[in-house]
């Protein structure tokens, strides 16, 4: 091999490693669970990914799970909403700020909401399924905020454990 025949690749850094977007390496890789079913509707596997998301942050809060671990899924209570501060704390901890006025006068509008205008979890679904038709990896992200992988398995919950949020943790350690 003539000098001048480097290998490209080996003129890197380090040759070794993918590119970001490579599945390189993996042995067994997993499919992405389906969001949405073969008629568009929000998956099963999701919707219990959502109630566990709605029941962290709805009023009245769910009971607590009688195994003490942080990957039981919660369900919220038969007519469970999200009043403003459980909007609020449940938009801060999935996109970082609350939502604009503008915003919750819109989703009071357009979504389910009971009389008072709290969303309903029917409604919480609602925002999802808009949302998943129109940019999927923007849930993804979302579920990863709270735990979920791409299998929709719950793998961690930091969000329990963070105190600082205005909302009243569920799990003690």
């Amino acid at each position: 091999m003539a000098p001048n025949d480097i290998d490209l690749r080996m003129q890197s850094p380090r040759p070794e490693t993918p590119e970001p977007s490579s599945r390189q390496g993996r042995r067994n890789p997993q499919l992405d669970a389906q969001l949405l079913d073969a008629d568009g509707a929000i998956s099963d596997k999701l919707e219990r990914c959502l109630r566990h998301i709605f029941a962290k942050y709805c009023t009245p809060s769910p009971a607590r799970p009688l195994k003490h671990d942080s990957i039981t899924l919660l369900t919220p209570p038969r007519g469970a909403i999200l009043d403003t501060a459980g909007l609020d704390a449940w938009a801060q901890d999935t996109n970082g700020a609350p939502f604009s006025e503008e915003t919750k006068e819109e989703l009071r509008e357009f979504l389910d909401v009971n009389e008072e205008g709290e969303l309903t979890f029917r409604g919480f679904v609602q925002i999802y399924q808009l949302q998943t038709e129109n940019d999927e990896e923007e849930t993804w992200r979302d579920l990863s905020n709270h735990g979920f992988d791409r299998t929709l398995t719950l793998v961690s919950t930091r969000r329990e454990d963070e105190s600082e949020s205005g909302h009243t943790p569920l799990f003690v350690s």
